[in-house]
């Protein structure tokens, strides 16, 4: 890509507005704070905006209470409204998660105010139908520049939506390494487990998630019905909670429902669980192996990319719980703390929020730069 040319702006830096879809602390929600924070620590103008509230917001996070919602519904006229008006103090908006990018198409048609569509999904799972994938599609195409979290991902968005490949770049999911530090000896990790409230003792392993058909809790607590020494915390909550309380296995499961930060749980555990169906990269995943665990995960999506099979955990085929048990057990018996300091280099090197970030202000930077459509010139 092009060397940046003179961003016109107030400051010598572009004005960064980020949109997410509700307060929730999930995946694109997650990235899109931690780039916010990051970029003001940095001395960057940027504000977090939330489309639409949501019921499953922790009331007593201090991102939810932070976060500014625009209006009663995602696509709502008065949240698009408020939208605009937002941008209107912004040079660029950056749109984490799918119902963002047809806010943003729409909301900012007509404005010189151009954005940048954060894809960290699996396309090919949320556009299944040629309908679909031309209406994606089309949205798409109104962004100045599209972003996917690993080289694979992007090649595909190219392909199935013709997208100029200029205009995809590849920027990997990240997070702030001080804000999972691994347990600092088994007293650090006693008093994890005593402030969620799990047992002090006996091995214990975490699923973090929105409890949804797509992330598979299923799978996860039948493979632990085939591990009778094994318990698991479970912290997150959604629509399949309350049938997923009445497991057989759900005796050995604690559920912990939406953390407001996870990096006390997994000081506590002995390794991370994934059993989805669809992911892209996710940020689960990386906070863990920064917190020196290792991880067993469904090989979808772009996961290999994190979890490397043999060297910081294990991957396994999706949608089959004996499988994903007898990794897990082989995780649990052997070198867990060999796999967890593996894991912990791996993110360290190639997803660490402070070296990605430097990545986001360049592009940031060539998109306000640009003359003509999608750019402020």
């Amino acid at each position: 890509m092009p060397e940046a040319t003179p961003v016109r702006t107030t400051g010598t830096r572009p004005r960064i507005l980020h949109l997410i879809t509700d307060p929730r602390r999930r995946g694109a929600q997650a990235l899109a704070r931690d780039l916010h924070r990051e970029l003001r620590r940095r001395g960057q103008a940027s504000a977090l905006r939330a489309l639409a509230p949501h019921p499953d917001a922790h009331p007593d996070a201090p991102d939810t209470r932070s976060t500014t919602v625009l209006g009663p519904g995602r696509l709502h006229p008065r949240t698009l409204g408020a939208l605009r008006a937002a941008a209107r103090t912004a040079d660029l908006v950056v749109a984490h998660g799918s119902s963002t990018l047809p806010a943003c198409a729409l909301a900012l048609a007509g404005t010189r105010t151009p954005f940048v569509y954060v894809s960290i999904g699996d396309p090919r799972h949320w556009t299944p139908g040629p309908v679909r994938r031309l209406r994606t599609g089309a949205l798409l195409h109104r962004a100045a520049a599209v972003t996917a979290l690993a080289d694979e991902a992007r090649d595909l968005l190219v392909e199935r939506f013709r997208l100029p490949a200029a205009n995809v770049r590849t920027i990997p999911n990240a997070r702030s390494a001080d804000l999972y530090p691994p347990a600092d000896g088994e007293a650090d990790r006693r008093a994890a487990r005593q402030q969620l409230g799990l047992p002090p003792d006996g091995l214990l392993v975490a699923w973090v998630g929105a409890i949804a058909p797509e992330k598979r809790l299923d799978l996860a607590l039948d493979a632990l019905d085939r591990l009778p020494d094994v318990r698991l915390a479970v912290a997150g909550d959604g629509p399949l909670r309350t049938a997923l309380e009445r497991h057989p296995a759900a005796a050995r499961a604690h559920f912990l429902g939406t953390l407001a930060d996870p990096a006390p749980l997994y000081r506590a555990v002995d390794a991370v669980l994934l059993s989805s169906d669809s992911e892209g990269v996710p940020g689960v995943l990386i906070e863990a192996a920064l917190a020196g665990l290792p991880a067993v995960a469904t090989d979808v999506g772009w996961v290999g990319s994190v979890v490397r099979d043999g060297i910081t955990g294990a991957l396994v085929a999706p949608g089959d719980p004996p499988a994903l048990a007898e990794a897990l057990a082989k995780v649990l018996a052997g070198d867990r703390a060999g796999l967890g300091a593996a894991a912990r280099a791996h993110a360290l090197a190639h997803c660490d929020l402070d070296v990605v970030v430097d990545t986001w202000q360049r592009l940031f930077g060539e998109v306000c730069g640009r003359g003509g459509p999608g750019g402020r010139g």
